[in-house]
This record gives C-alpha cells, sequence and structure tokens, in this order.
C-alpha cells in the first residue's frame, strides 16, 4: 500500500500534504459561502455547488497526477509555441471575450458553455518562456544578450498591455513576478531599470489616457473608484465597492475563534463570497485562529517550493519553480489583503481553495509541475548517491588492493633477507 501511494504521489511529500488541506478548506468555505447562491438560482439545493467544486477539485488533482509525470524538458522545448498561442489568445479575449463585470476576460468554447481566462494561460505561458530565457542565456557573450533581451522586453510588454485592459491587477501582478524571476537570475540590474521603465511609462500613459477621455466608463470607472474608496477611507456607496464594507464587517465580527463552521452573515451580502472574498467568510467562520492557519499553509508552501528550487541541479527548472511559486503565493497574499482591506480591490482568487474552474486548472497545472520539478531533484540526487558510492567502492578496493601488493612486498624482502 505504501509503495504504490508513494507512485501515485511523486515529489515532496509535504508539498502534497498542503494541497490536500487546502482542497479540504476550499470545500468547507465554498459550502458555507454558497448557500444564497443555492436558494437564488438552484431551489435551495446547498449541494449543487458543493458537488460541482468538488468535481472541480478532483479534476485539479487529475492534473497534478498528469503534470507530475511530464519531463520538465517538454515545457523547455515548447516555451515559445505557448507564447505564439497566448498572444492571438489575447487578442481575440480583449475584442471578442465575453463580458463579465464590464471587463472582456473570457473565452467561451462555442457549444460547450464552458468559460476560461486566457489572463491565467498567459500568466503560465510567459513564466515558462522567461525561465527558458534565462536558462539558455547563462553564459552567453553580453551582445548577445543584449540583442535577446529586447526581444523578450518586447513579449513581456506586450502580453501585459493586453491584459491590462480588462485585468489591470493581473497585468501588474505578471509585470511584477517578471521582474523578480528576472533579478533571481542573476540578469543585471540596468537591463531590469530598462524593463521597469519601459513597463511604467507605457502604464501611466494608458492610465492617463483613460482618465482623461474615459473617466466614466467601464473598467476605467471601476479602478477609479476602488483606489479613490481604499486612499480616502470613506465608506462605499455604490456596487463597485459595496464589498469592501461587507468584507470588514465579515472580518471584525470574527473575532478570535469565529462564529463557527457555516455560521457566517455577510455571505448573504457579499457579492462573491466564494471567489475573491472567500478569505473574509474563513476569518468570520474560523476567526484569527482561522486565518493564521491558511496563512501559515501558503507560507509552508513557499518554503517547501524554494528547497525544490536550492536542490535543483540545472537552470531551467529552478527559473521555472521560482516562478510558478512567485505566482501562486504573490497571487494568495493579494487576495488576502484585498480581503483585510490592506489592498485596493483587484479580483485575485485564494489558490485551490476559490471557487472557479480556471484557476483551479493553472494552480493544479503549477502544482504539478513544481512536484515534477521535486521528483527530477530526487532522482538526480539518487544518481550523484550511487555514483558517490561506487567511487567509494573503487576507492576502496584500489587502498585494499595496494595494501596486498605492500603486504607481498613486504613478505618477498623477508624471504630474501632470509
Amino acid at each position: 500500500m505504501k509503495i504504490i501511494a508513494s507512485n501515485i504521489f511523486k515529489g515532496d511529500k509535504i508539498v502534497w500534504a498542503m494541497i490536500f488541506i487546502l482542497s479540504f478548506i476550499s470545500l468547507l468555505a465554498v459550502y458555507s459561502s454558497t448557500g444564497t447562491l443555492a436558494f437564488k438560482y438552484q431551489e435551495g439545493n446547498m449541494f449543487y455547488y458543493l458537488l460541482r467544486h468538488g468535481g472541480l477539485l478532483f479534476f485539479g488533482f487529475v492534473l497534478i497526477l498528469l503534470f507530475q509525470n511530464i519531463p520538465v524538458s517538454f515545457y523547455n522545448k515548447y516555451s515559445i509555441v505557448l507564447i505564439f498561442i497566448t498572444i492571438p489568445l489575447l487578442f481575440f479575449t480583449l475584442f471578442k471575450g465575453t463580458n463579465l463585470n464590464e471587463a472582456s476576460r473570457w473565452i467561451t468554447l462555442p457549444g460547450t458553455g464552458i468559460s476560461f481566462q486566457s489572463s491565467d494561460f498567459a500568466k503560465f505561458s510567459l513564466v515558462v518562456f522567461i525561465a527558458h530565457f534565462l536558462a539558455k542565456h547563462q553564459n552567453v557573450d553580453e551582445q548577445v544578450f543584449k540583442r535577446d533581451y529586447t526581444y523578450l522586453m518586447f513579449i513581456i510588454l506586450v502580453i501585459c498591455a493586453l491584459i491590462l485592459p480588462a485585468n489591470f491587477s493581473t497585468a501588474a501582478l505578471l509585470f511584477i513576478i517578471s521582474i523578480i524571476i528576472l533579478f533571481m537570475g542573476r540578469v543585471k540590474i540596468k537591463y531590469i531599470l530598462k524593463l521597469i521603465g519601459l513597463g511604467s511609462g507605457l502604464a501611466v500613459l494608458f492610465i492617463s489616457v483613460a482618465l482623461l477621455f474615459f473617466p466614466d466608463k467601464g473598467r476605467v470607472a471601476t479602478w477609479k473608484n476602488r483606489v479613490e474608496t481604499y486612499f480616502s477611507g470613506k465608506e462605499a456607496d455604490d456596487d463597485a465597492n459595496f464589498q469592501v464594507e461587507q468584507a470588514k464587517i465579515a472580518i471584525a465580527s470574527g473575532g478570535f475563534f469565529g462564529k463557527g463552521p457555516g455560521n457566517s452573515t455577510q455571505r448573504n451580502f457579499l457579492p462573491h463570497p466564494y471567489s475573491d472574498f472567500i478569505f473574509a467568510i474563513i476569518i468570520e467562520e474560523y476567526g484569527f485562529i482561522g486565518a493564521f492557519f491558511v496563512v501559515f499553509i501558503y507560507l509552508v508552501l513557499f518554503y517547501r517550493a524554494g528547497i525544490i528550487v536550492r536542490k535543483s541541479k540545472t537552470a531551467f527548472p529552478a527559473f521555472l519553480a521560482v516562478g510558478l511559486l512567485l505566482s501562486l503565493v504573490m497571487q494568495a497574499m493579494i487576495n488576502m489583503g484585498v480581503a483585510t482591506n490592506v489592498f485596493p480591490v483587484t479580483g485575485q482568487t485564494l489558490p485551490l481553495v476559490s471557487m472557479g474552474g480556471t484557476s483551479i486548472i493553472f494552480t493544479s497545472l503549477s502544482l504539478g509541475i513544481i512536484l515534477n520539478i521535486s521528483v527530477l531533484n530526487n532522482k538526480e540526487s539518487e544518481k550523484e548517491t550511487v555514483v558517490d558510492v561506487k567511487k567509494e567502492a573503487e576507492e576502496n578496493q584500489i587502498k585494499s588492493d595496494n595494501e596486498i601488493i605492500n603486504e607481498d612486498n613486504k613478505n618477498i624482502d623477508t624471504i630474501k633477507t632470509e
């Protein structure tokens, strides 16, 4: 039984444990937070959303098992293909995507009714490509690096620019993650500052034009209201920021120990208690202790993934793990920061906890790859151990042979003397 389990759950066992704990927390939180949704759309069937979410988590589990068995070299080889798919996909989403909350973020597959966020795919693709670029350019001439870095900057800026109009927070998060990966990849500061300058300049230009010519249109009005409400500290007076005040009430009423599972009242008032603000519901029902536990789980994931990165023997797996790790943990911290009013409202979900198919799929995909890198590290360590054992055995054999030869020489000398 133990052997079967070890063959299925490959890689870092603590990472696996954290995945199961987060999934369990997710089931409890989603079941509790979808009560109003069930009465509104499913005639009071409380199990509808729980079963649907459980099915998505199971599918995510299958994806983890699948991607932990795909060689990391596969992503390295086809990283540029991912970029060629991503950019047209983002163009299509921006101009022909499905609108939700005045934002064109979704693509609906014809005839299926299934929708997904192309920005999540873009996030994954860009992280893979940056890891590929850094691994390829670790020991190249600076002129070659400078030339190729221009193409990399262009790709980063284009992808972030295509995401920005409909999803400012994801574009900003992806840009920051790109900068951190480049820094950890030992790219010279002057090149990183160049990218920061260009990215910041384009963002300021876009925001200025949007505020000047379209101050009350769609997402521009939403950004403006969210930022103004956050910095002014005034109570929300419109639907866009109503959720912030309700989240504050949920957190304040939770106290240290919380109200207990299923006893949330703010789930009836928060517009998205099962996704963007699920952390507020967790605090209301489980209190500060529950909130600390969830934060602790993500910090353990961060720590274990850091160990996986440190053990990597080659550049690409290390950079890929760093990028995927940053994407997950930073998204989690931003979601929790929004729920506790540390950051303005962003729309980022809580990885592996919030209800939502796209988020679960790409979180599972990322965790599967991180676990695959862990498996690769273990195999390389085993090879090194075998080599060391063989080398030690050979050295001991040589030493033993030399001792025998020396002993024979002594015996010969003794016989000659006699």
